[in-house]
């Protein structure tokens, strides 16, 4: 057998495949396009359409290593030696070229001959009645049939994905792992039916030839079909020889950095193993995740991420982890090991470290208020209830995992049913607030196979035909005089509302009457136009005249060209990392989200801005050309991430300065947009700014606006418009030296009011004084604790403030106890406190309540 990196058998496999007349194709993005798919789960979903019959394949066979993300047993990995969340599938694929016979045969040379792995290892599982792959491997491959074994349904036949689709039986390759396990009921008679984990299942070959209707009927397919599955991991712990897949050169490095961080022994501690297997896991599943364009947030995809993030994080503190990030520190070593099969994780890796790390940032920050919480639950109860659950996820982000994690330690129960019954409440009230809109959606179904033919490129106006109207919910002939309605026309020019571009407004003028055009939206392959008959009576059949409001049209063109030009000058003067994550183009302004992790400093902005009224100023013609969406994409061609395009694709150039695939409405030449200037630049979530924007007379407005503000300011201050600046300066300068004197003055009354505090303790004797004050920042707060002391002497001094909802203390002492004084109470109230002997301090999100305070300073000063 031989012994192969991970890099190795990605080569081999490939290069065999090749051999035997299959197309290498590349692996998609773990992001399909595929709305029933949240990730790519397996090697077959780029071909879906293919195997539903949906799409003719461009090549009869291809092979393929696929990155896939799945995390419905999430709570497996790093506990099993085979679970993952990220992993590789190799697969080769037949779309009604070779069927059984060559799927097995192939397989078989492939591990036997071009990875020499011994046949007497090996083993089959089919489906119980599949008799032809039974001949198959007995008699064309020479497989002793006790070597086979048959199996139902539920472990040999691939079913449809829901309930009609593409279906058949499979046959499994087992290898024999030839360990003693103790869970094995009958070791000498052990066959890869038993669960006991000898045999590892190294590749899945599923005869798709059969289809599966809406009632359970089982029929042929035409054109039978081959999906095969290996993954990476676990044929890698096969030819490397090691027990877990966590022990291979996918994870090994990965280990070995968190030997270093966390300063332990992988194979010491069964407990902090699991750890490093999860970061590991984790690591890399994000780091791939980010590459490809999701970023941490609270919905699907990016909430898959930031639960992968947060999970590393609370492993890495159960093995010690300081509050500080660590997870970021993996993406270099993810990069040394896989980088050279997958570029853009090497392309990305700063834009993967900020991002990794901001969350990481983010999550300790709201884990210490977690964690406060749930040490205020459990100081009362010994069960958090679903209730409470579901406000640590909702409020605090921490996922229910998490919380059953922290449970465990703590010796508590979580009211997991009443959890998701919240979560569940959640969603139903979302899908309420579509159920109206679905109603509607529906009418439109019956007439889905038509298209609107889109003119708005050529003209402003044309000539068109009502196809149908839709108002109040149901489908009319007619629409009176002072009502709405949604109408469908054979053509349009209006540009309906679409990747960030609003729809067009305008009049629809017929005999009799005439009506406005509202909006302009799409569904499906309808233009849905939006009208209010103003006079008249509107008749479905009846020829009408479009007329798109030219002014506003062209004003949305030019903030559509600059937001290409925005796109490419970010992606100039900040990185290629840059990626479109969302827009709005409207007449007045244009708003473009993009990927990056940190604000823009007024020289990148002044850049930016200087940039883009370059490529305004140069009066470069604006050209669109229709290609193959591959040409498209060799050319270089910007597309929007998570846009389903189609095979052929519109292509907007502005000279060489921008591509980008786009269907929108543009002006002819970039000099048509004027001038061009950002408003505002913010962050909006993790990893994502917001650029808001504008062009035109829109900038001469606000210019105008400015001017007359300054206008304004010169009267008021009594000054020249040049000198504005100077006097301002002056006024903020003598407004600072007022607000100096007021915190002088309240310092020395809130020290008034300490020193008759501690002078009352003082008599009667006591260790301690405790004083509660308001609106100190750290400094004055810590010299209102140093005179304390000095009045009071010899003891301890505690100085409490209270700022929304939130608690913070210092704590002076001459008794060099000052540390364990802070711990004991932060800790008391769920907080964190520290320090030295003399010197401490700490807080916790609450209240202050000096009576508890009290009591526990006079239990540790006994």
């Amino acid at each position: 057998m031989k012994n192969l990196s991970s890099e190795q058998i990605r080569k081999e496999f490939l290069e065999f495949f090749k051999s035997k007349g299959h197309e290498i194709l590349p692996s998609i993005s773990l992001i399909p396009d595929d709305p029933q798919l949240l990730f790519t789960v397996a090697g077959m979903v780029p071909f879906k359409k293919i195997f539903w019959g949906l799409e003719d394949p461009k090549y009869p066979r291809v092979a393929t290593v696929q990155k896939c993300i799945r995390t419905n047993d999430i709570e497996n990995v790093g506990r099993t030696p085979r679970h993952h969340t990220f992993f590789e599938m190799l697969g080769n694929f037949s779309f009604g070229d070779y069927f059984k016979k060559e799927a097995i045969e192939y397989a078989w040379e492939f591990l036997t001959q071009r990875l020499e792995i011994d046949p007497s290892r090996l083993w089959v599982s089919i489906y119980k009645d599949d008799d032809e792959a039974f001949e198959i491997w007995t008699k064309d491959i020479g497989i002793d049939p006790r070597k086979i074994v048959r199996m139902g349904k539920e472990d040999n036949f691939w079913g449809p994905v829901g309930p009609s689709g593409p279906c058949g039986p499979d046959s499994e390759i087992f290898y024999d792992l030839k360990i003693p396990v103790k869970e094995c009921p009958d070791p000498d008679k052990c066959t890869p039916a038993c669960g006991c984990n000898r045999f590892l299942e190294i590749w899945n070959l599923v005869f798709t030839g059969l289809y599966q209707d809406e009632n359970g009927n089982i029929g042929e397919l035409k054109r039978k079909n081959i999906d095969t599955g290996m993954g990476l991991e676990r044929i890698a712990s096969v030819l490397q020889g090691v027990k877990s897949n966590f022990e291979t050169d996918l994870f090994m490095p990965l280990i070995h950095k968190s030997e270093n961080i966390f300063s332990v022994k992988y194979g010491a501690q069964e407990s902090t193993d699991i750890s490093m297997r999860i970061i590991a896991d984790h690591a890399r599943a994000a780091t791939f995740l980010i590459a490809d364009g999701v970023s941490p947030s609270n919905t699907e995809r990016g909430y898959v991420l930031r639960r992968l993030i947060r999970r590393a994080v609370r492993y890495g503190q159960l093995m010690g982890a300081a509050d500080e990030p660590f997870l970021y520190k993996y993406v270099s070593t993810v990069e040394e090991i896989m980088g050279k099969s997958y570029p853009e994780i090497v392309e990305r890796r700063s834009f993967i470290v900020e991002t990794i790390k901001n969350e990481e940032e983010r999550f300790l920050k709201t884990l210490d208020q977690g964690l406060a919480m749930v040490e205020r639950i459990i100081s009362t109860s010994k069960k958090i209830s679903g209730e409470e659950a579901f406000k640590l996820y909702d409020t605090y982000g921490m996922p229910l995992d998490i919380l059953l994690d922290i449970s465990n330690e703590k010796n508590v129960q979580v009211d997991v049913e009443s959890f998701n019954r919240h979560m569940e409440e959640q969603k139903r009230r979302s899908r309420e607030n579509l159920g109206v809109q679905s109603f509607v959606d529906s009418i439109y179904e019956s007439i889905s196979n038509f298209k609107t033919e889109f003119v708005g490129y050529e003209s402003f106006e044309s000539e068109s035909k009502i196809v149908a109207m839709i108002s109040n919910g149901e489908e009319t002939g007619s629409v009176l005089s002072g009502n709405e309605a949604e109408v469908i026309f054979d053509k349009t020019p209006f540009y309906a509302e679409m990747g960030g571009q609003v729809g067009d407004t305008g009049r629809c003028e017929f005999s009799g009457g005439y009506a406005s055009v509202i909006d302009t939206y799409q569904k499906a392959n309808l233009h849905i136009h939006k009208i209010k008959v103003e006079s008249g009576t509107l008749r479905i059949g009846m020829n009408v005249k479009l007329i798109v409001d030219e002014r506003r049209r062209k004003s949305i063109a030019r903030n559509h060209t600059a937001t290409h030009l925005l796109q490419a000058a970010l992606q100039k003067v900040l990185g290629d990392h840059v990626r479109q994550f969302g827009s709005y183009v409207g007449p007045e302004k244009l708003r473009f989200d993009f990927t990056h992790n940190s604000p823009l400093t007024p020289e990148e902005i002044e850049k930016i801005i200087m940039m883009v009224n370059d490529e305004i100023l140069k009066a470069i013609d604006v050209k669109t050309k229709i290609m193959p969406l591959e040409e498209a994409k060799k050319i270089g061609a910007m597309a929007l991430f998570g846009e389903k395009y189609s095979d052929t694709v519109r292509v907007v150039f502005v000279d060489d300065f921008s591509k980008e695939l786009c269907g929108g409405t543009h002006v002819s030449n970039t000099g048509e947009i004027g001038i061009f200037m950002i408003t505002s630049e913010r962050g909006v979530s993790a990893g994502v700014r917001r650029i808001e924007a504008t062009t035109g007379t829109n900038v001469l407005k606000i210019l105008l606006d400015q001017s007359k503000m300054i206008e304004n300011l010169s009267s008021k201050l009594s000054c020249q418009k040049e000198e504005i600046e100077n006097k301002v300066k002056i006024l903020i300068d003598e407004n600072q030296e007022l607000i100096r004197e007021n915190g002088t003055l309240r310092k020395n009354l809130i020290l008034q009011n300490v020193k008759e505090q501690c002078e009352n303790s003082r008599k009667n004797g006591k260790k301690f004084v405790i004083t509660k004050v308001e609106n100190l920042n750290s400094s004055d707060l810590r010299d209102v604790a140093d005179d304390a002391l000095r009045i009071f002497g010899k003891g301890v001094v505690v100085i409490l403030q209270e700022n929304d909802e939130k608690t913070t203390f210092i704590v002076k002492s001459t008794l060099n106890n000052a540390n364990e004084i802070a711990s004991n109470l932060s800790k008391h109230f769920g907080g964190k406190g520290g320090g030295k002997g003399e010197m401490a301090q700490g807080g916790w999100n609450g209240k202050v309540d000096t009576g508890k305070v009290e009591k526990i300073l006079e239990e540790l000063l006994k």
